[in-house]
């Protein structure tokens, strides 16, 4: 029998899952600064969330998304 924990995506599969992830990211960043311009962070961040939680198998919000969220309502991304 063999070892499942042997089983994973290769480094070329894993970078393309990355570069995916961050891109829907930066797509949600670059909608919510639009739509969200002059609003308060935890407006940004329930916006954020509700668009990458569907994205993402087990989507849970981490320190980056308030991150990004902050950087939003402060006009970072105008």
């Amino acid at each position: 029998m063999s070892d499942l924990d042997d089983v994973r995506w290769n480094d070329e599969a894993r970078e393309k899952i990355v570069s995916d992830a961050d891109r829907v990211l930066r797509e949600a960043v670059s909608s919510v600064a639009h739509d969200f311009a002059g609003g308060t962070w935890e407006d940004a961040y329930r916006s954020l969330n509700e668009r990458l939680k569907d994205r993402f198998i087990d989507y849970e919000p981490g320190p980056d998304v308030r991150k990004y969220a902050e950087k939003i309502a402060d006009g970072a991304y105008a």
